[in-house]
């Protein structure tokens, strides 16, 4: 045998590094190693790295401290297979950090990681990269990156995979992507619901849930509803419903549902196919809060559609409604209010909860859930509109101090809806007065006052439709209401707007409220707000009239018109015509003022109260101040007998309760025609003079605190006195008339020829009153030579107090008129009826008496030549 040659080892090339294994116990000196170029250096850091990160979120947040997030992003398009799905791997782990979530936003990793869910990758790539994104997309730039780099059209491509974790993660990033309205327009393109409804079968309930979720979004758009229908998805819902073991999704298979039903064709299908009829069994018949809850709300979002509301009470929809109230649940109580809110649309159904509906829901008025007396309020509210029976059985189910209760709640939703209800049962008289009998104007002081528009109007209204009587607004009044409800007028709402303007003209129908409010500002803030094209409202113009009409001085010198109903009482003042936005003084200023060269201002004033100090009375003529104090008397006894004539006049209460001294004005009426027959001329107007001298301009000198007087009228109060006395009881209307006419033109200078009107100077006897007066302001009954505009004003003020109605119109040039209505005895009228009456204008200067046909040539003449 040879000998054995032992063969020798060769050395290692000099230039070849000898392998070293390292055992290191540092993360950091494991990041080191993420920037080796050897792949398996890579492979085990990142493994080392992904178990560590998996351990908690403290150790994600020293990763992220250590700088291992932007060497890993490097990894995420290594070459090598292992180092790229294990960088996959850390980064679906990491991006649960909100820190590393913006880190990665900021070095745009989006497209390298959506290029992980190619076709070819594998599997767990395909899971941790879709994990990735999912983690991403919860917060909204995240959401933007993964849809402006496509990330939609490989997720839905990917809820086929085979693995149950890449579809779970893939759904939940694609629920939360949805939620942007863009991306679920986009999402419609790709045809996404028939792998959602795949994913209905998963045996997994977080995949089938997450699903139903997402399919809960996307059908909030017809487009995706169409395509869940056609793909038959409304069976496998109502599949999901009868399945019990499956409970766990049926308040989202109700959602999606709930959605679908909003369309017309859907909610057809389902009838004929029985699937509605099952959707209401189920909510009736359910055990679980949410499920009825949920099955509510289905009903509430079909429901407004007025088709659908016809098919739902075909289906008795009503019943599980009424079913509904009785749970124990709040959110079912609120649900079920607002589906049969929704319902009352339909007048049939509105019918059926007449007696099996509103008894529950007045009961849910006294919960003690806020939450649930809104919704309840709400029910009722719709319920009580338009229908005079329901409210009826809403205040026999004693709703009303429930409601009056609400109004004082923290929650503007339901003091709006029950402000709603009571304006609709203040419709009814008698309910009208059940429910200002509850205090019902204090309790709307607190809604007058808040800052929410919907509160405001609705409060506005219910002032409106309660303020009818006068017992009503005195209580507005006397707790401080109206001081509230002017200020909505300022508001810049138009609902706001109207409806308070609606409650002042309401309220503006008795004098003491209307003063009140003209206190307030409202005729000025009405005014203004009429002078706006934009802001006016027909309401805004109709409470603007109805103040002026307490307001009659105002309203001549705008309008230039007072018709028959705007009865001039004392007080009143002509200062002529002024242009809108224009402010009128009030009379105590007018009177107070400097003498100027301006339109003498006329008034009116019968009044006997206007006691002036002793020093004075005992300066006055005994004639003129007794037949002043006693004027009122006079008409106190003419009224009887006028009542005794047949005749009845609206201002007589009115004048009543001033004087009461008969006798007195006997006396002083003779006194008077005796002593001014011995008088002269010049004497008389001495006297006149002495008297207004002292009863007008020395009220001023008086102290501050001295309650102010309006200017005495002795001859306006004999006036009245000798009109009364002699013109009230004439039985035909059309003489009393003719009577007054020429009773004025005798008071103003008599009858003036067409011809002679230019030598007529009463402008001169004007200015005389008034340097004699040392007053702007003349009292009607002292001018003796008047023209168109005083007569018709005399004319006017005479009529008013012996009940003979015409109206007050002001023209151009100086010229005024009155016209008044007659019946004409020679038309004949329908079979039946009376002929209409025919209009006339008053001749007060030419032919004094004569009535005028208004639109006749003479009238045209007497007015504007």
């Amino acid at each position: 045998m040879g000998k054995k040659i032992k063969k020798e080892v060769e050395p290692p090339p000099k230039d070849v590094f000898d392998p070293l294994t390292i055992e290191s116990k540092k993360a950091a000196t494991v990041v080191l190693m993420l920037s080796s170029p050897e792949e398996e250096i890579l492979a085990k850091a990142c493994e080392a790295i992904y178990k560590f990160a998996l351990k908690g979120e403290e150790n994600k947040a020293t990763l992220l401290e250590l700088g291992a997030v932007e060497p890993l992003t490097k990894l995420l398009t290594h070459e090598d297979k292992v180092v790229r799905r294990n960088a996959t791997m850390i980064f679906g782990i990491l991006a649960s950090n909100s820190d590393v979530k913006k880190l990665l936003r900021e070095l745009e990793v989006m497209n390298s990681v959506i290029a992980q869910l190619a076709p070819e990758e594998e599997v767990v790539i395909h899971e941790f990269a879709s994990l990735c994104l999912a983690n991403m997309s919860v917060e909204y730039t995240g959401k933007v990156q993964i849809f402006e780099h496509g990330g939609l059209e490989p997720l839905i491509r990917l809820l086929s995979s085979p693995d149950p974790d890449v579809k779970k993660n893939c759904i939940e990033c694609i629920y939360n992507l949805v939620q942007d309205f863009q991306c679920r327009t986009t999402l419609q393109e790709l045809n996404p619901i028939p792998p959602m409804l795949e994913l209905l079968k998963s045996e997994y309930p977080i995949i089938q849930l997450l699903a139903l979720k997402t399919l809960g979004v996307v059908t909030c758009d017809k487009e995706s509803r169409t395509m869940l229908k056609d793909s038959q998805g409304l069976d496998q819902l109502t599949k999901i419903l009868e399945t019990k073991e499956l409970n766990d999704l049926h308040v989202e298979a109700l959602s999606v549902i709930a959605n679908c039903l909003e369309d017309m064709d859907t909610m057809v299908l389902m009838q004929q196919t029985g699937g509605l009829k099952k959707l209401l069994s189920f909510a009736e018949n359910s055990t679980i809060p949410d499920i009825q809850k949920n099955a509510a709300k289905a009903i509430t979002k079909a429901a407004y559609d007025p088709e659908n509301r016809k098919i739902f009470h075909e289906q008795e929809v009503e019943k599980c409604l009424v079913t509904l109230l009785g749970s124990d649940s709040d959110g079912t109580k609120i649900a079920a209010s607002q589906a049969i809110s929704a319902m009352s649309e339909n007048s049939s159904s509105k019918d059926f909860f007449n007696t099996q509906g509103i008894p529950q829901i007045v009961q849910l008025l006294k919960s003690d859930n806020e939450e649930v007396r809104e919704a309840a309020a709400l029910a009722l509210a719709n319920l009580t509109t338009s229908s005079p029976a329901n409210a009826n059985a809403a205040a026999e189910a004693d709703a009303i101090d429930p409601l009056i209760n609400i109004l004082s709640s923290k929650r503007d939703g339901a003091i709006a809806n029950a402000a709603t209800v009571l304006t609709n049962m203040a419709i009814q008289e008698p309910l009208r007065l059940v429910i200002q009998s509850h205090e019902v104007m204090h309790a709307l002081l607190g809604p007058l006052h808040s800052t929410n528009t919907v509160v405001q109007s609705t409060a506005a209204l219910t002032v409106a439709a309660t303020a009818c009587d006068v017992e009503a607004r005195n209580e507005l009044r006397n707790c401080g209401g109206l001081e509230p409800l002017t200020e909505l007028l300022h508001s810049k709402n138009d609902e706001v707007r109207r409806h308070a303007s609606w409650a002042v003209m309401v309220c503006a129908g008795d004098e003491l409220t209307a003063v009140e409010l003209c206190r307030l500002g409202a005729l000025d803030i009405l005014e203004e707000i009429n002078l706006s094209v934009s802001r006016k409202n027909k309401f805004s113009e109709a409470a603007y009239n109805k103040l002026l009409n307490n307001n009659l001085s105002l309203k001549y010198s705008q309008t230039g018109y007072l018709s028959s109903s705007n009865i001039i009482s004392d007080g009143f003042y002509d200062y002529g015509r002024i242009n809108p936005g224009t402010k009128l003084l009030p009379l105590k200023e007018l009177c107070l003022q400097e003498l100027n060269d301006h339109r003498a201002i006329l008034l009116v004033n019968s009044k006997s109260d206007t006691s002036p100090p002793p020093s004075m009375e005992d300066k006055l003529s005994d004639v003129g101040y007794g037949r002043s104090i006693s004027s009122s008397s006079s008409l106190r006894r003419a009224s009887k007998e006028k009542s005794t004539a047949g005749f009845g006049s609206p201002t007589e209460e009115k004048s009543e309760p001033t004087s009461g001294r008969n006798t007195v004005l006997s006396r002083g009426a003779t006194k008077e025609k005796g002593s001014r027959k011995g008088r002269g001329k010049k004497e008389e107007e001495k006297v006149k003079e002495e008297e207004e001298v002292l009863a007008v301009p020395k009220q001023t000198e008086g102290s501050p605190d001295k309650e102010w007087y309006p200017p005495p009228d002795p001859d306006f109060c004999a006036y009245v006195f000798e009109v009364t006395k002699s013109i009230l009881p004439i039985i035909n209307l059309k003489d009393q008339i003719e009577t007054l006419a020429k009773y004025v033109a005798d008071k103003m200078g008599g009858k003036i020829p067409k011809e002679k009107l230019s030598d007529f100077s009463w402008e001169l006897h004007i200015s005389e009153l008034k340097f004699q007066l040392k007053s702007n302001v003349i009292p009607i009954g002292y001018i003796k030579k008047g023209i168109f505009y005083h007569r018709a004003l005399l004319f006017k003020a005479l009529a008013d107090k012996i009940g003979v109605g015409c109206c007050l119109v002001r023209g151009e040039y100086s010229r005024a008129w009155n016209e008044v209505k007659l019946l004409n005895e020679d038309r004949k009228g329908i079979i039946g009826r009376l002929p209409p009456p025919e209009e006339y204008i008053v001749d007060l200067m030419f032919h004094p008496g004569a009535l005028l046909k208004l639109r006749s040539k003479e009238a045209d003449l007497y007015r504007f030549l």
